[in-house]
């Protein structure tokens, strides 16, 4: 579903993101990990046709995005980390104006909003202007608008930020039911280690703009040396050169 080929991304003489490769499967709940730094919204930006490489190719369901871009954004529904949003519309009325900018027909509009609304919990708040929401249900909003026009990928960038316990754990149920019950794809960058550990299939580590690695949990185990059941967190730390912090916090239990 994704093919990331050769991607570089510099600012200058700044290297963002330095000759990345990654394949991501058809009906796969892939995580992209890093500090903050590491390049992880520029390689979506990039995956969206948001923002131009320097180098490389991104393929998404077999379009190369750089040459079609319209026709690979359309098989894929885009989650930024923070919601950009028209306050002064009311929820069903941005919905619908999405709908109309992907140009869904307004019967479909009107029962997808009817649908999306009750399955991010916004019923209640349709007919309010947007203003009026909190920063978990605006992005709950974001969330419902990119599944308006039925994508086969979703890309979401840090989708648990605002979110309190019941927000995250419904996120997490319509994330996994995409990728069970519709065959779809979600690749998803996080903090979260939890988040990733308990929903991904596999994960990407970016460090300073390069994956150190790739696989399942159990696969990065191996590549660390860990034998054990070390949870993510730890294994984040040892591939991002991160482990001094582990020893430093261990002062304070001494």
């Amino acid at each position: 579903m994704i093919k990331i080929q050769g991607l570089s991304k510099r600012f200058g003489d700044f290297y963002a993101l330095r000759n990345i490769d990654l394949h991501v499967k058809p009906g796969e709940l892939f995580g992209f990990l890093g500090p903050n730094g590491a390049g992880k919204t520029t390689t979506m930006k990039i995956m969206m046709g948001l923002m131009k490489p320097t180098e490389g190719r991104v393929w998404l369901g077999g379009v190369d995005v750089m040459k079609n871009p319209v026709q690979a954004r359309r098989m894929a529904g885009y989650i930024p980390d923070r919601p950009y949003l028209y306050e002064k519309l009311s929820g069903k009325e941005f919905l619908s104006f999405i709908g109309g900018l992907w140009g869904v027909d307004s019967h479909t509009i009107r029962k997808q909003t009817s649908n999306l609304m009750e399955v991010f919990d916004l019923t209640a708040w349709a007919d309010e202007l947007i203003e009026s929401y909190s920063h978990g249900m605006k992005q709950r909003l974001t969330m419902a608008a990119a599944f308006l026009h039925k994508p086969r990928l979703l890309v979401v960038d840090e989708p648990m930020v605002g979110l309190d316990p019941r927000g995250a754990k419904l996120v997490k149920s319509v994330f996994r039911s995409l990728v069970e019950k519709e065959a779809g794809t979600v690749f998803l960058s996080t903090h979260t280690l939890e988040v990733a550990e308990q929903l991904c299939d596999r994960v990407a580590v970016l460090h300073r703009g390069k994956i150190v690695a790739v696989g399942s949990v159990e696969e990065l185990r191996r590549q660390v040396g860990d034998q054990g059941t070390g949870r993510l967190e730890e294994l984040f730390l040892e591939l991002t050169g991160g482990a001094d912090i582990q020893d430093a916090l261990r002062m304070f239990a001494a």
